[in-house]
């Protein structure tokens, strides 16, 4: 089960949540098997997301991130819940290309660099809220960094790393997000800023087994820290009939009435989680009849 840690500043100018995401991230290349440079693009947005669900206040809030940069992986998706429980979808799942110049997978290239990235926050209000900015590099961490000084002025550092075995399965996942809060003494952006220059990366240090209570730490070394809380995530999807029938009733019921007349079972996949539900046309008929009546 993947983890994620909330500390804050003793004296309350910035905080830091960590998160090791290994097991979240297996699962999604279990579903959706896709290549190593994949895996690492949707399970950097996907411990991304956690990461910025674990933010939100209300228990049945959630963010969706979305990103085309007009790469061969098209669009990725990712959702998390308040808990910090996330899931990811992309259009392309295997995409082949070769490794970039430090002979690493090439996240950049897959997700590509002409597009935005799109943050929606469901908070409960009338309508969601939307941010979108310019993507600045492709490689994730640095596109929601980005974000968070552009769209919500608050000046923060994100790391985001994914490891993948030969075989394709996911050795480490993880990230963490820094935030600088109003009034932030010089002094402790530079005790930050200096800490970044001599952190490993994300997936090196999980490698060393260190865990998110570990690398916050050291990544606020020499800032008197609180802890705020702990807990446990991981890939979950929130798909049910329920929610697909509710669907297939939005289509309207010129659309309803057609799939009764071909007479055929409709077949309904969840892109998150490839779960299968089947309507059969008396299924169908019944729904109908309950949106009208």
């Amino acid at each position: 089960m993947g983890k994620l840690v909330r500390y804050i500043a003793e004296d309350g100018s910035a905080y830091i949540i960590c998160a090791d995401t290994t097991d979240m991230i297996y699962e999604m290349e279990q579903i959706h098997k896709t290549s190593a440079v994949n895996t690492a693009a949707l399970g950097r947005l996907m411990t991304a997301a956690s990461m910025m669900g674990s933010m939100l206040k209300g228990k049945e809030d959630s963010v969706t991130l979305r990103i085309n940069g007009g790469g061969p992986a098209g669009t990725l998706i990712a959702v998390a819940d308040s808990s910090g429980n996330a899931r990811g979808y992309l259009q392309n799942a295997v995409v082949e290309i070769p490794l970039n110049d430090k002979g690493k997978l090439d996240v950049r290239g897959t997700v590509g660099t002409n597009g935005y990235l799109y943050v929606m926050k469901d908070i409960g209000l009338k309508e969601p809220y939307m941010g979108q900015t310019q993507i600045v590099s492709g490689e994730i961490a640095e596109d929601i960094t980005n974000y968070f000084a552009t769209s919500e002025q608050t000046p923060s550092v994100c790391a985001l790393g994914v490891l993948v075995n030969p075989d394709l399965t996911v050795a480490h996942a993880g990230g963490f997000i820094i935030q600088l809060l109003p009034g932030c003494p010089d002094e402790m952006i530079d005790k930050i800023e200096g800490n970044m220059q001599k952190l490993d990366a994300v997936t090196v240090m999980l490698s060393k087994g260190m865990n998110p209570d570990e690398i916050a730490v050291m990544a606020m070394d020499g800032i008197k820290l609180d802890k705020l809380d702990e807990s446990e995530v991981s890939y979950r999807c929130n798909c049910t009939r329920e929610k697909v029938s509710s669907a297939l009733v939005s289509t309207g019921e010129e659309s309803l009435r057609d799939m009764i007349d071909k007479g055929e079972d409709v077949n309904v996949e969840c892109h998150f989680c490839n779960k299968n539900y089947v309507f059969t046309p008396n299924d169908i008929e019944k729904l109908l009849n309950d949106s009208i009546n």
